[in-house]
């Protein structure tokens, strides 16, 4: 049965030192460690400006390792995209574009070294509308990726603001599908302790996204969009009850923009199936569907699932469903 993971996060080994470069700024550059006697390589440290951001292993950016580790979990295909820390929205835009230029050419060299492994998601600065529609173009077009990967919120501008419809005209022309991953977590300064951004936020940052696009009228204005959002939507498919009661009970506050249920959404945007838990993926299935869950690992971070699609593989499920969520999902959404 094939596999297609489609939340996989690479980076280049050599980055510039773009801090030293512009001045300013968390611009990430990597820094390398001791050796790894069992592969006889570095491991490396993610530098945030001047400042270890977290140390890291050379599958992070080494095409060859990820190789050796697909084989080992039986993973066909991975859908490369950049680390969220690397979206570099807060950049100046000119700066922001220079950056988000050198990681898709390296996903794209990625992919054209191993066609029949690997899938490439682009980046864009989205801080600069005209120029995220720039490089989306050439994404789609040069470097022919059939999608994007951006954050949950643009410098905490919520996806549903005007601002951002001329970008979401153009990649429903591109056919540009869009993986949304959480970053930039509400409130995360105020909850550090116990990894907290990583483990509530994320989930809540995820909900954030999706309803923002539902009650801003984005589904509706731009029918044909292709969204995927990591970690199995995060908080969403928990919380769709509350969310639709708060537009019965409340239309003079949720309403406003888009008179829709929000319910009628679901069906209309794909997941991965990163949930770590049988009756969380129990109720994503039962939310979801079982045409818009895809496979999803967050390899090669610890906090994703080590075994990509053993959630699925290990639910009672048919082997119908199991080959539309492991392989035939990802390829309608990435279509």
């Amino acid at each position: 049965m094939k596999k297609i993971d489609i939340h996989t996060h690479i980076l280049p080994e050599k980055i510039p030192n773009w801090f030293e470069k512009f001045g300013y700024g968390e611009f990430i550059h990597l820094e390398q460690v001791h050796q790894k006697d069992h592969v006889g390589c570095c491991n490396a440290r993610m530098m945030k400006g001047d400042k270890f951001f977290r140390e890291i292993e050379p599958n992070c950016w080494e095409p060859r390792e990820r190789l050796v580790d697909m084989e080992k979990t039986s993973v066909d295909m991975q859908v490369l995209s950049t680390i969220p820390v690397l979206f570099n929205y807060w950049a100046k835009p000119e700066h922001g574009l220079e950056t988000s230029r050198f990681f898709n050419d390296h996903i794209a060299q990625c992919v054209d070294l191993h066609p029949d492994r690997f899938i490439g998601l682009g980046t864009v600065p989205l801080q600069d509308i005209d120029l995220a529609i720039r490089e989306m173009e050439r994404i789609v077009h040069e470097l022919k990726m059939p999608g994007i990967e951006i954050g949950s919120n643009v410098n905490q501008l919520n996806l549903s603001d005007s601002r951002f419809h001329p970008f979401w005209e153009a990649a429903q022309e591109l056919n540009c599908s869009i993986f949304i991953h959480p970053w930039e977590m509400m409130g995360e300064g105020d909850i550090l302790k116990y990894w907290l951004p990583w483990l509530v936020g994320m989930p809540a940052e995820t909900s954030r996204a999706i309803c923002s696009l539902i009650f801003g009228g984005v589904f509706e204005k731009f029918p044909k969009l292709k969204f995927a959002f990591a970690h199995g939507a995060g908080s969403f498919p928990a919380t769709v009850g509350r969310v639709e009661h708060g537009w019965k009970v409340r239309p003079d506050l949720c309403a406003i923009d888009n008179p829709v249920n929000p319910r009628d959404y679901l069906g209309r945007f794909w997941v991965d199936s990163l949930v770590h838990d049988p009756l969380s993926f129990e109720l994503l299935l039962k939310t979801m569907g079982e045409k818009k869950i895809c496979c999803g690992s967050d390899y090669p971070f610890p906090l994703g699932e080590h075994l990509p699609g053993e959630i699925i593989e290990q639910f009672n499920l048919t082997t119908e469903q199991k080959e539309k969520m492991l392989y035939q999902n990802a390829i309608d959404w990435l279509a």
